[in-house]
């Protein structure tokens, strides 16, 4: 009975996402077996890693190391992020060769950024292939709306998030990003590296035009400049995590009007940036709290 009713509880929270994980796409893992600490026999779920490579027109950008869903989303997502791709650039069409692992994005007029870039590898570490400086100057005239955000809605998607059937939760080794909107969860992406979760967020909003204005996004990576950078500069107004932060994302979060909020864990969070805007209509002690099974740590990188 108590099975049943997990279950139960995990279809209604997935029915809350207009896209949830697939844990259950054999694609995204693989069986492998080996011995645990008592030297017994061990098969357990490992997820899978693929490149794919991102030509924007004719040039070769760059090949990211990936799980492999949506690559349409996170190429669009990436050259959007980086800055390669501007608001008024005309996409024409984004074809995607699953053999070939390429995916090209093309725009109606070539932009400056083609010339800009040379081919370069980005790990699952995430910290290679990102066009900094060209990200900073996209924020000098970014500033986001003043959201207020509900204490009681933090928890209630955290306990949410953490129920939801996920790769993490299979398999574990993955980061997790989600836009949300109040207490409900929308967009749930999952990805080897934490910025390529949140370039498939940035893909879905720029393939769907959706209106971020007042969304939150939540993610299970460290807060740093580059996350701050892309959140803003895909206009959320607020963004969570369960890690921790850098000095200097807090300082750009500041800057540019971003709320940030941080360590949530359990009935615990820190707010570093547009504490002002939250609003303290529940008590802590009246949280959610899940299970230890629900419970995804921090995550370090």
């Amino acid at each position: 009975m108590a099975m049943m009713d997990e279950n139960a509880d995990q279809a209604a929270v997935v029915a809350e996402y207009l896209i949830a994980p697939n844990p259950t796409n054999a694609r995204l893992t693989r069986r492998v077996k080996g011995l645990d600490h008592t030297g017994e026999l061990a098969e357990i779920s490992v997820v899978e890693e693929r490149p794919l490579t991102i030509y924007l027109n004719r040039q070769e950008i760059v090949t990211a190391m990936t799980i492999g869903d949506y690559p349409e989303y996170l190429a669009l997502g990436f050259l959007r992020n980086q800055g390669m791709l501007r608001a008024d650039d005309v996409i024409t069409g984004i074809d995607y060769d699953e053999e070939l692992e390429t995916v090209v994005v093309r725009t109606e007029i070539e932009t400056s950024y083609e010339e800009k870039l040379q081919k370069k590898t980005r790990t699952s570490g995430c910290a290679v292939g990102t066009v900094f400086g060209d990200m900073m100057e996209g924020l000098e005239d970014v500033r986001l709306p003043e959201v207020e955000v509900k204490t009681s809605w933090l928890y209630a998607l955290a306990h949410k998030i953490n129920r939801t059937p996920s790769l993490y939760l299979e398999a574990g080794a993955i980061h997790g990003t989600v836009l949300c909107q109040q207490d409900r969860p929308l967009v749930y992406m999952e990805d080897v590296g934490r910025h390529n979760a949140v370039d498939k967020i940035a893909g879905w909003i720029q393939s769907t035009g959706a209106d971020v204005s007042d969304k939150i996004l939540y993610t299970t990576g460290r807060l740093t400049s580059e996350m701050v950078i892309k959140t803003a500069m895909m206009g959320i107004p607020v963004l969570a995590s369960r890690s921790g932060f850098t000095a200097w994302g807090v300082e750009i979060a500041q800057e540019v009007g971003l709320t940030l909020i941080g360590r949530m864990r359990g009935q615990r969070f820190v707010c570093l940036a547009g504490e002002e805007r939250l609003v303290r209509d529940m008590d802590p002690k009246d949280a959610p709290v899940e299970d230890k099974k629900h419970r995804r740590k921090s995550a370090g990188t």
